[in-house]
């Protein structure tokens, strides 16, 4: 796929004056042809973009899996989104669908999400668009960004390069943060659902001790990280937040929190000071509900996957005693 897709979007260099008016633009489409929690939610950045760049313009997506239309059900803007199946050669009849769905409609703009993905540099091409914002994948924001590596920022920036070509200045805005846009609603069933589990008399430090893979720290590192916890901070309730899979690294010592409903566990982490794991997709659940997120990094690189709304952040835990590790977590806390 690297290699048939190579090509595609090079000889695509849009004028200024090709748009003069942004508010003529009426339709987007986004690609992200991927179904993990994590990469979905990392696009929320570039939505969020899309719909202050162009106000009356209605968003379609494009992604995989059943996650998109729960992440973007609170985004007004987005009015259609197609979703593939997660594995396309186990039901090559609805990936086919899906795909020739594209051509159904007309986009003014239509932009792949993530440079280096093959697949969505294909779909951005098929789509029946004026403009197409592929990113090159030679593009390299860090030089001008600090912040330029990350995944969820240089989709963003690769848009506004793109309009920059187009005449329309770019502000150098802040990225805004990942957001699955709670509701009131939900964020007072989140604050229910945390009460049901540890009383208002002390604030929450959240922890989640699972990950995928490698990503994954075993119980030999989370228990005395937990009993470190309990001893630095007697003044807060530690409350374990459970995966999918109903596992803990820390033998359910804590009280714990369990729900299969991302937007609720989302409005459940809204409500403590701070939610502590490894890089996984809840820890970007968690920064999309707005919660200080301190993101454990032992494997992936950091500056692509890092929390950054707030108080968030990173550490790459290889060379870091648990000291280090609690003194960084005080400066959320104090």
């Amino acid at each position: 796929m690297k290699s048939l897709t190579k090509g595609i979007g090079n000889g695509h260099e849009p004028k200024p004056g090709d748009l003069t008016d942004l508010n003529t633009v009426k339709r987007v489409l986004i690609v992200r042809t991927n179904h993990r929690l994590g990469n979905l939610l990392l696009i929320t950045p570039l939505v969020q973009e899309v719909i202050k760049t162009f106000p009356n313009a209605k968003i379609d997506l494009i992604v995989q899996g059943f996650l998109g239309p729960i992440i973007f059900e609170n985004y007004e803007p987005v009015v259609h989104i197609t979703s593939l199946p997660k594995k396309p050669f186990k039901n090559l009849k609805g990936y086919i669908k899906g795909v020739l769905s594209l051509r159904k409609r007309k986009y003014d703009f239509s932009i792949n999400a993530v440079r280096s993905s093959s697949s969505g540099r294909l779909y951005t091409q098929m789509a029946r668009s004026r403009f197409k914002v592929f990113g090159l994948e030679e593009q390299d924001f860090s030089a001008n960004y600090k912040d330029g590596q990350h995944i969820a920022k240089e989709q963003v920036y690769a848009f506004r390069a793109y309009m920059e070509k187009l005449g329309f200045k770019d502000h150098h805005a802040p990225v805004k943060n990942l957001n699955l846009n709670l509701t009131p609603a939900e964020s007072q069933q989140g604050l229910a659902k945390l009460r049901e589990i540890v009383d208002d008399s002390k604030k929450t430090i959240a922890l989640f001790t699972f990950a995928t893979g490698k990503k994954c720290y075993k119980p030999d590192w989370w228990i005395p990280f937990y009993k470190r916890l309990l001893l630095e901070y007697p003044d807060y309730h530690i409350v374990e937040v459970l995966p999918y899979e109903n596992v803990s690294q820390i033998d359910f010592a804590a009280p714990s929190y369990y729900s299969k409903d991302i937007r609720e566990i989302a409005a459940f982490i809204s409500h403590t000071e701070v939610w502590i794991g490894a890089d996984c997709g809840i820890m970007h659940l968690a920064s999309a509900s707005g919660a200080p997120v301190v993101g454990l990094f032992s494997k992936t690189n950091r500056h692509v996957y890092e929390p950054f709304n707030g108080n968030s952040f990173s550490l790459f835990t290889g060379d870091l005693t648990y000291d280090q590790i609690i003194k960084a977590v005080d400066g959320v806390l104090n």
